[in-house]
């Protein structure tokens, strides 16, 4: 692949200028405002790798590069993605403003659940121009709104892909049976 890989990821690729002109190198695209944010979205690329379902990553903000991000969004399905999910805090403009340029399911992610205004802004989209908001976690590694939008992407793609279906399926037996019958 065309795409750098980073060593922590045998499935991720980071997202690299000049974009818009190659075939992604995976399904679903994982895009945040700004560094600070992939504290809290890695639970969601451990889970993507944990699947094995190829994806890329990168920072693309609503704000600071706007060119960016329309282009990111409107060529992400002819790139081959199918999957994108976004997260930002602050205002959080990037999860409704990707999905307002791609017809891809686009699901986000607000860093951290007490951010009233990131999550004020994905659960109020307009009608016709929809987000999966997910929810937001309450630290660094610990967002279950970013696994859950990993989990997301993954049945998405399991409606076509039966090898994600079966991994998926047992990654909810493995949950299930770590859950014990005692309380102590």
């Amino acid at each position: 692949m065309s795409a750098t890989s980073n060593p922590n990821y045998k499935f991720g690729y980071h997202l690299e200028p000049g974009f818009e002109k190659k075939k992604a190198p995976g399904k679903v695209g994982i895009i945040m405002g700004s560094r600070s944010d992939w504290p809290f979205m890695q639970p969601c690329a451990d889970v993507l790798e944990e699947l094995r379902i190829p994806f890329e990553f990168g920072i693309v903000s609503a704000h600071r590069t706007s060119a960016r991000m329309v282009q990111y969004a409107s060529a992400a399905l002819d790139r081959g993605l199918q999957v994108i999910i976004a997260c930002a805090s602050g205002s959080a403009h990037l999860p409704g403003m990707v999905a307002s340029e791609t017809l891809l399911p686009t699901l986000g992610v607000a860093p951290k659940k007490d951010d009233v205004y990131a999550v004020g802004s994905m659960i109020a989209m307009p009608a016709g121009k929809p987000l999966g908001y997910m929810g937001g976690g309450s630290g660094p590694g610990k967002n279950a709104g970013a696994t859950n939008a990993a989990l997301m992407a993954a049945s998405i793609l399991a409606l076509g892909d039966s090898d994600i279906r079966n991994r998926l399926h047992a990654y909810h037996n493995q949950l299930r049976d770590s859950v014990p019958f005692t309380c102590f």
